[in-house]
Order: C-alpha cells, then sequence, then structure tokens
C-alpha cells in the first residue's frame, strides 16, 4: 500500500519545481502587455456598452430593457409582474436580474428621476430624492410601457436603425432606438466609466423641441433663446446665472447651481420644504442640519422631520420663537445641501466615439442622425411601394386575356411549371407570376383585377412624391419638424424647476463670525504677525523681535477683517485676523509660514487689509517696472485660502503698495536717483501676473530699489523729481531729500 504524503511533504512539493514554473510564466509577461490584452478591452466596453449614453439618449441596458417590452406588447397593453419583464430581458442583457430591476427602477414613473418617465409603474418603486426609501421586490411591482414611448418605437420596423444579433445570436437587437425628439438632452444620464464619465441634465421636453425646430430653420440661431435653462423633476430652483449657463451650452462642461423651495407656515411657525435640488436626497440634508444644532452653530431650529407622504416630499422645520424664516433659509442654503450645484459633463457616444460637445454640437449631432432616419424610413416605404407597383403591373398585363391565363394554368401538367408558362406567355418577371398564380379563383374576374390597376395612379404619385422627399434636404427637415410639434402638441409638460435670478437672492451675510474690536497689526520683517488690542497696547512695553528680526510695518484694523499675506514664491495667502490669537508685546507672535500652512521654503513679504477689495496695488520690480493691479482680482467667489500667480515672478520684487486713491510716489534708484509721479499715469492691469510698465529708462547697472509714497518720505524740493510721462531718468538726490521718515503701511 502507498504511504499517504504529510502535510509537510505536500507543502514542499507546492512550492517546487510548480511554482517556480508559474513564477516563471508570471515574470515572462510585460505589464504593458498585460494592459493592453487584458486592461484595455474591459476598459472599452465600459465605456461603449455600458456606462456612456448614446445619441438617443440610452444605454445599452436601456436599450434593451425598453426593446424587450415593446416585443412583449407592452406599449398598448396592460401592465405585467415586473420579474417577467426581468426575465425576458435577459435574453438581450446577460448581467443579471438585480442590474436589470435597477434600470427599470429608474426609468419608472413612480421612481421621479425622469422628467418623462418611459415606464409606468405600480407598487413601490421607491424614489429618487431618497437615500433610505428601498423600492419592493420585482415579484410584487407591475410595470408596462408609457405612452411617450411610442415615440422611441415608430417606425422601428421600416429599416430606420440597424439590428445586431444579440450575445447568444438567437435574436436581433436595435443598436439605436429611432426617438422622434432629442431624447438625449430630455432625460437625465449619469455614467461613470474608466478614465471618463458622463453626466447630462435634464431639459424641458417641449423647450428643447422648440430648440430643435429653431436649429433645423437656422444653425446659427440663439440657443438661449428656446432652452432658457435646466428643468429636474425634483423642481426646486435654478440660479439663473449667464455665464455659466453659456459656458454649459458652449462647452457641455460647466455648473449650476439648484436650490430647495420653501414656504413658512407663520400659524405653526414652521417652514416645510417641499422640492429639493436633483443632486442631493432627504438624509443628507436632514443629517447635515442635525449637525449645525448639534454643533450649535444653528440656534434656531427646534425640530426637524421628515414628512413626505403620498401627496409629495415634505420636510418640516419648528422654529424658534422670534426666528426670521428669510435669514435662518439663507443661512441654510450657504451651509447645507439645499443649495447645490450640478455639474456637468455633456459626454456621448458618437459614431462608436466619446464625446463631449456643447448643446448646438449635440443638436447638430441628433438631427443627422434624425436625418437619417427619416431618409431610412423613406427609402424603405419607397421600395414598398414600388415592389408593389411591380406587382399591379404585371396584374395588368393579365386583364389583356384573363382567359389566357386560365388556359395556361390550367393546361400546365406540373404544378412547378405554372410560373414559368405564365412568364413567357404574357412577358412578365417571376415575382409578378408568383402574384399572378397566388390569386384565388374566384378573384379572376375583371372586377376585382380593375380595382386593383386602380392603385397603380396613387402608387406613381407617391413613389415620385418619395424620390423627391430623399432628393430634397428641407423636406426632411419639414417631417422632422412636424414630428417634433407632434410631440409637443401630445407630451409637452409645464416646467418644474422654477428660474431665479441672482437679483432676485438676498445675499445678506449672516455669519456667526467671532466678537469683532479694535486691534493693532505688527509685521516683522522675519514673518511674524502680532495682533494686539488697544488696552493691551497701552500696558506693553517695547514690541520683542527675535534677534535680527524688526518691524516691517503696522496698521490698525478690526478683529474681523480680512488679510492678504503675499511671499517670496509668487503666492498670496487669505485669512481673518480672528484665525490668530491676540497677542502681547512681550510675544512674538504668530510665525505666518506655519500658521498658514505655507509650501517648505516659503516666507511671508508682505501684509495688508484688502478691505471691500476697492483700489489696487503697486508692485515695483528690480528691473525699472511697476504693475498696478485691481485688489478685486483677489476676491474669491469660493473659499479658497491661497492664489497662485500672485504678481510677476519676471523681475525680483522690491516694493508692494496698496493703493487706496491716486497719490503721488516717489521711486527711487540703485544710482541715488529719484523720480516723483502721480499714481494715475499707471494704469490698472486686469491680470495679477502682469510685468507692469517701465518707469525708469534702463541703463546698465541701474536698478529700482524701493517704492514709497511721497508723503512718507523725506523730499523736500519734490518739484526736482516730479515726471509727467514715464519712462524717466530721474535727478539726482540732493542731501537734504535723503532723510525718510518713520512709515506706517495701511
Amino acid at each position: 500500500m502507498a504511504r499517504r504524503k504529510t502535510p509537510e511533504e505536500g507543502k514542499k512539493k507546492v512550492s517546487g519545481a510548480n511554482v517556480e514554473g508559474l513564477r516563471a510564466q508570471v515574470l515572462d509577461q510585460k505589464i504593458t502587455d498585460t494592459l493592453e490584452v487584458n486592461y484595455m478591452p474591459y476598459a472599452m466596453s465600459v465605456i461603449v456598452s455600458r456606462a456612456i449614453p448614446e445619441i438617443d439618449g440610452f444605454k445599452p441596458a436601456h436599450r434593451k430593457l425598453l426593446y424587450t417590452m415593446y416585443k412583449m406588447g407592452l406599449l398598448n397593453g396592460g401592465r405585467t409582474k415586473s420579474a417577467n419583464i426581468v426575465g425576458q430581458t435577459m435574453r438581450l442583457n446577460p448581467h443579471g436580474d438585480a442590474a436589470i430591476y435597477e434600470t427599470m427602477v429608474r426609468l419608472s414613473k413612480g421612481y421621479e428621476a425622469l422628467l418623462h418617465p418611459f415606464i409606468d409603474s405600480k407598487g413601490n418603486f421607491g424614489k429618487f430624492f431618497s437615500r433610505d426609501m428601498s423600492y419592493a421586490a420585482s415579484r410584487y411591482t407591475e410595470a408596462k410601457l408609457a405612452p411617450i414611448c411610442a415615440e422611441l418605437f415608430r417606425d422601428i420596423d421600416s429599416d430606420t436603425v440597424d439590428f445586431v444579433d444579440n450575445y447568444d445570436s438567437t435574436m436581433k437587437e436595435p443598436t439605436l432606438l429611432p426617438t422622434t425628439f432629442p431624447n438625449v438632452l430630455v432625460s437625465a444620464n449619469t455614467g461613470i466609466a474608466v478614465g471618463m464619465a458622463s453626466n447630462i441634465c435634464s431639459f424641458n421636453l417641449e423647450e428643447v423641441c422648440r430648440t430643435e425646430i429653431a436649429y433645423l430653420s437656422d444653425p446659427e440661431c440663439d440657443i438661449a433663446a428656446t432652452l432658457t435653462a435646466p428643468d429636474f423633476p425634483t423642481g426646486g430652483e435654478v440660479i439663473y446665472d449667464a455665464a455659466a449657463l453659456r459656458e454649459v451650452y458652449e462647452t457641455g462642461r460647466g455648473s449650476i447651481k439648484l436650490r430647495a423651495r420653501w414656504r413658512y407656515v407663520k400659524a405653526e411657525n414652521l417652514i416645510e420644504i417641499y422640492e429639493i435640488p436633483y443632486t442631493t436626497t432627504v438624509e443628507a440634508i436632514m443629517d447635515k442640519v442635525a449637525e449645525l444644532v448639534k454643533s450649535g452653530k444653528v440656534r434656531e431650529i427646534s425640530d426637524m422631520r421628515d414628512e413626505t407622504d403620498l401627496s409629495g416630499l415634505k420636510l418640516t422645520i419648528d422654529l424658534k420663537r422670534g426666528t426670521d424664516p428669510e435669514k435662518l433659509m439663507a443661512r441654510l442654503f450657504r451651509q447645507t445641501p439645499l443649495q447645490d450645484a450640478f455639474s456637468c459633463n455633456f459626454n456621448v457616444l458618437i459614431a462608436g466615439s466619446p464625446r463631449v460637445m456643447g448643446i448646438r454640437e449635440l443638436l447638430s449631432e441628433w438631427t443627422a442622425w434624425r436625418i437619417e432616419c427619416v431618409r431610412r424610413r423613406v427609402f424603405s416605404e419607397l421600395n414598398k411601394k414600388k415592389e408593389r407597383l411591380h406587382l399591379l403591373r404585371g396584374l395588368g398585363k393579365i386583364l389583356l386575356d384573363i382567359d389566357k391565363a386560365i388556359k395556361i394554368i390550367r393546361e400546365t401538367e406540373e404544378e412547378s411549371a405554372v410560373v414559368p408558362n405564365l412568364m413567357i406567355g404574357f412577358g412578365i418577371d417571376e415575382v409578378q407570376a408568383e402574384f399572378v398564380a397566388d390569386i384565388r379563383l374566384r378573384n379572376i374576374n375583371k372586377e376585382y383585377i380593375l380595382k386593383r390597376l386602380e392603385d397603380i395612379e396613387s402608387l406613381e404619385t407617391d413613389i415620385a412624391d418619395l424620390e423627391d422627399v430623399l432628393s430634397n434636404k428641407r423636406r426632411v427637415k419639414a417631417i422632422i419638424k412636424s414630428e417634433l410639434e407632434t410631440v409637443i402638441k401630445k407630451y409637452a409638460a409645464p416646467r418644474k424647476t422654477q428660474i431665479i435670478y441672482n437679483d432676485d437672492i438676498d445675499e445678506e451675510i449672516d455669519e456667526d463670525l467671532p466678537e469683532d474690536y479694535q486691534v493693532t497689526v505688527f509685521f516683522s520683517k522675519g514673518g511674524y504677525l502680532k495682533k494686539i488690542t488697544p488696552q493691551s497696547l497701552r500696558m506693553s512695553g517695547d514690541q520683542k523681535y527675535k534677534d535680527g528680526d524688526g518691524l516691517m510695518l503696522s496698521y490698525e484694523s478690526t478683529n474681523n477683517s480680512g488679510i492678504l499675506v503675499f511671499t517670496d514664491k509668487y503666492q498670496c495667502y487669505k485669512a481673518r485676523l480672528s484665525d490668530f490669537q491676540d497677542t502681547k508685546a512681550s510675544a512674538l507672535g504668530a510665525y505666518l509660514p506655519t500658521a498658514l500652512k505655507m509650501d517648505e521654503g516659503e516666507n511671508a513679504i508682505f501684509v495688508m487689509d484688502p478691505g471691500d477689495y476697492s483700489g489696487s496695488i503697486l508692485f515695483a520690480f528690480e528691473n525699472g517696472k511697476i504693475a498696478r493691479v485691481e485688489l478685486s482680482g483677489y476676491e474669491t467667489k469660493t473659499n479658497r485660502k491661497r492664489l497662485t500667480g500672485a504678481y510677476s515672478d519676471k523681475s525680483s520684487l522690491v516694493s508692494i503698495m496698496p493703493l487706496r486713491q491716486e497719490i503721488e510716489v516717489a521711486l527711487y534708484t540703485s544710482d541715488g536717483r529719484a523720480v516723483v509721479f502721480s499714481s494715475s499715469l499707471l494704469a490698472p492691469k486686469a491680470t495679477k501676473s502682469t510685468q507692469g510698465v517701465a518707469v525708469m529708462t534702463p541703463k546698465r547697472g541701474r536698478r529700482l530699489t524701493k517704492l514709497r509714497p511721497l508723503d512718507a518720505t523725506g523730499i523736500q524740493d519734490a518739484a526736482r523729481y516730479r515726471v509727467r510721462s514715464m519712462p524717466a531718468a530721474g535727478a539726482l538726490l540732493r542731501d537734504e531729500d535723503r532723510e525718510e521718515r518713520q512709515m506706517s503701511m495701511l
């Protein structure tokens, strides 16, 4: 009997030659080959066959489900169990029943994710605006196609689109659905592929159709005139920003701001939120509000609950006595998902390739595709009429001698010879002879044949008309316009998302800012910042600094004021004085590179109070140029704390000077000269990194050393150095003009 191997021996065998062989196989395959052979086909499959919608507005999963339901007769018939639909769809979609049912849920009326749902559902299909409201199992729900699906499948059997084999080649499925309206813009669509994504917002059906009609008449039409703004199934309000919408319309990328709709019930002192942004959920809103209440940042709310029922969404906020609902909602809009943004990314598959397109380009592609669909339909109809005409002309020849036709058939001994004998006897082709041979005996009479021949004239007229349509692109466009008008008449619905304008929004800031009080700011050459109250300043002695450090500038301000900190790495940091602790003169203060988390080796060189961001800043460089930059260029709409490219890096910076109004300034050079000029001679620049204009006549070895307000210098005879135009050489400084007074920069 053979001895059984011990576990240790078994392990030894596994770790022997077999493992070495496997390791060699792995090592022999290059990573580039692995990516090309294994990863790239998967990536392309996800992009082309799963995540990115095509020009008809559908992904393959949507199209397979809807086509299956169409073939099941659910467009005009009654509802059937969702489980039945899912099972039938698996003949086209092999990804499993769970994935198919999820697709079905999203397209359903009950889920409320689409402006015009394609599935008329019955039962619990969950809600798009709820994260926790789950849909029922497919065995409990029922569904059929919504009436608007008639526009998806119109003339699908007239060769309008291509058909391909399904995954096991047992049946055919359409590559696209011949939608009679630009569904790609009407139905919202989101998909994440490999290395790319798509996020298409929905627009009102009537507005889209009107825009397409206008585009068919004039490709250069004003799209914004008919397509005012996106329209979302969850309602809410879209904040109209002409510049942001123009960017989305032109590039297919951009952001659209949305916010909830609410009403104040005065009798019960509560707020009811009944429509929310498309991009959020009820639970996300309630979680954020609860977080604000728990942290003490919002004290006006006593309770919040979800009262959503069969009548629709409703979030109720109970208010404490004396609360201003307008101010509270303004704060909640800023701090919760009650105001959100939809990030647009109009990425669509065109001929199998993903492309990000603006609205006009999308309409152009849809128009070209729809024109081809209509032409294919007309061509199919034309061929059918030509075939019918051909048969009737053969029948017309039989009319000349019916007795002869009967005689030929009666005297033919073999059935297979009937058609050839008719072809010879009347000079007709095989198709015509087959048609004549198949006529029933009771129909071989003059009356029947004459009635059939009456159709020849109408067929000839129809054929001529169809041939004219094929050769006339204008008539094809007219057909598309007519179909769009029909869609508007049958399925148009009022906007769900209201449009509000920036002017209608109360921008009053109601932040919980720290206590505001007077302070004095001291900034040292070494990058230390001190914020000292007047009381502490009166009681303190001399300011303390590190060895080799000293005061660069000081100014009076308030605790809630902002500051701009410029660095030697051409960056600007934004902060508030309230971010820094009050200190004493005997302390060093806050080291700005550490406090503001600057880059390694970066140092603060100047600090200023931007105020309301009016006025400008002068940047003086060694090469004799001075840049005047509008202070508003440093004001950001977002909460960015660092701005790159804060000033030019073309030459070394020697001075920074805030400019609130036009004043006279003095410029000093390395060869002992000075120039006095009015700041009005410097034109403001929109670009922060501008080099500015030359104010000093170029000369080898000369460089600009500093820039000061004239009243902060020791110059007595300003007229000697004053110039009216630039660049200027300047005048040599006299001894009495060299002394400078102590300076405080504001």
